[in-house]
């Protein structure tokens, strides 16, 4: 299992800082570069990693400390270096020596540390005992791994989706493997993370406090057979109802998807802002491709990378300021139609009368006329305002609207798609002359609304009759 600790300086540690910090474990331990020069890692004699050090990486994004580590951090005023230290707790004394590495670097170059209290100096005496399970040095940031899985055990209240978890994501697909994460009770994952575990066979393993373990997304039971979490029961852990209690809070979430024609002046990232200004009134502040999130928002600076890596794909983070929550994640693709955004963005609200369904008809309209909208997807949840998964059953989120873009009402036809099998009839949004159709599917109250909108799914993907 490892623990994490978080250095917050005003300063860079440079070599000479990051030095006197890893002495904290005296002369013994070694050190190792791994991730070509990303992670430092101490280790024992015999080659057990300790802790690792992640790269500093220079924050421009307010309130992020606030949103993944809680309010009781006091980071630095941005831009400011957030140095990440985890510690395999399997290791005898690695949790007071991530502490006093990142104690020595804000006695050297200020700032705060967090847990907030847990600052130390002191010289820590980890004995040469294994700190990692067998198997693990193949993948050296897991726990344990085996043919089939990759097991990260992690001791953190809040876990967001890190560029190392995302690193082990890829990693551990690439080998065809399973990640599965596993969390006390009452951790919760922030949205980008659950969304990245959501695919199959990927895992949110929980250890039930009565004994045992089950999956914290769907409650099933799970138990560790043949090298792997496997599911021993239909029926959700009584730890994973407990926890429910209803709540007015609210979560709107959209997932739509934008296609546009290759162009040295396509500037990606507009359709996500507008769609955030839309619904709050001010853009995005902040993206990257992990969380933290690091840089200030810039679309051009998005496409910039986005272009770099293609033809390979960019998943990115995206938040807001912390009086509109709100984040997003984004996935920049080629497709034989063009680039694709693919993008969800979720809302969250303290009462269901905050929630703007009434402007979804609106936004879907600048999204066809001005974005290349070719689908969207509008639910809603009663789920908590802060955007963060428990690991407890919260209601599933209920469909209020789907929206087609041009292109496709075309491809299926204008008559076919305006006449669907459902109650209300959607509306022409953009052009007369080339528009696209807004299905309304109710306020999100009416659970009804999935059938509906399969009954419009089926409609819609119903072969257009040819001509004779």
């Amino acid at each position: 299992m490892t623990s994490d600790a978080m250095a917050l300086t005003p300063k860079m540690p440079d070599a000479a800082s990051l030095a006197a910090a890893l002495y904290a474990g005296g002369p013994a331990l070694e050190l190792t570069v791994t991730d070509d020069g990303a992670v430092i890692q101490l280790c024992t004699a015999a080659g057990h990693p300790v802790v690792s050090v992640e790269a500093p990486l220079l924050i421009h994004v307010p309130d992020e400390a606030q949103r993944l580590l809680g309010a009781g951090v006091a980071p630095p005023a941005p831009p400011y270096w957030w140095t990440e230290v985890r510690a395999v707790t399997a290791a005898p004394g690695a949790h007071e020596l991530a502490e006093s590495v990142c104690g020595r670097l804000t006695m050297l170059l200020g700032g705060s540390t967090w847990p907030p209290g847990g600052a130390r100096t002191t010289r820590v005496t980890v004995p040469d005992e294994p700190g990692s399970q067998p198997g693990a040095q193949a993948l050296p940031t897991v726990d344990v791994l085996t043919d089939s899985t990759a097991v990260v055990l992690a001791e953190r209240p809040l876990l967001p989706l890190t560029a190392w978890l995302s690193d082990i994501l890829r990693a551990a697909a690439r080998s065809n493997r399973a990640l599965h994460l596993v969390t006390p009770a009452d951790a919760r994952l922030t949205a980008p993370l659950r969304t990245a575990l959501g695919p199959a066979p990927n895992r949110w393993v929980v250890h039930d406090p009565r004994g045992g373990y089950y999956d914290g997304l769907s409650g099933v039971p799970l138990a560790w057979q043949n090298g792997t979490f496997m599911p021993t029961g239909d029926t959700p852990a009584d730890a994973f109802t407990a926890g429910a209690a209803p709540t007015e809070q609210r979560q709107l979430t959209l997932a739509f998807r934008t296609v546009h024609t290759p162009d040295q002046r396509l500037v990606l990232g507009r359709a996500l802002e507008a769609a955030w200004r839309h619904l709050t009134g001010a853009p995005p502040i902040g993206w990257g491709t992990a969380e933290p999130v690091n840089l200030p928002w810039s679309p051009e600076q998005l496409t910039d990378l986005a272009r770099d890596r293609a033809p390979a794909p960019t998943q990115l983070v995206v938040v807001g300021a912390s009086d509109r929550t709100a984040i997003a994640t984004q996935r920049v693709s080629r497709t034989t139609a063009g680039v694709a955004e693919d993008i969800r963005l979720t809302l969250g609200y303290e009462h269901p009368q905050h929630v703007p369904l009434d402007a979804l008809e609106s936004l879907a309209a600048t999204l066809v006329t001005e974005h290349g909208l070719t689908t969207m997807l509008a639910t809603l949840r009663a789920a908590r305002r802060d955007l963060t998964v428990p690991a407890h059953w919260e209601p599933p989120p209920v469909p209020v609207s789907f929206t087609l873009g041009p292109r496709d009402v075309r491809t299926i036809g204008l008559a076919i798609a305006s006449r669907p099998p459902i109650e209300t009839p959607p509306r022409p949004v953009g052009s007369p002359a080339a528009p696209g159709l807004h299905y309304p599917l109710g306020d999100g109250t009416q659970p009804s609304a999935w059938a509906a909108l399969q009954r419009l799914g089926a409609h819609l993907r119903t072969p257009t009759p040819t001509p004779t």
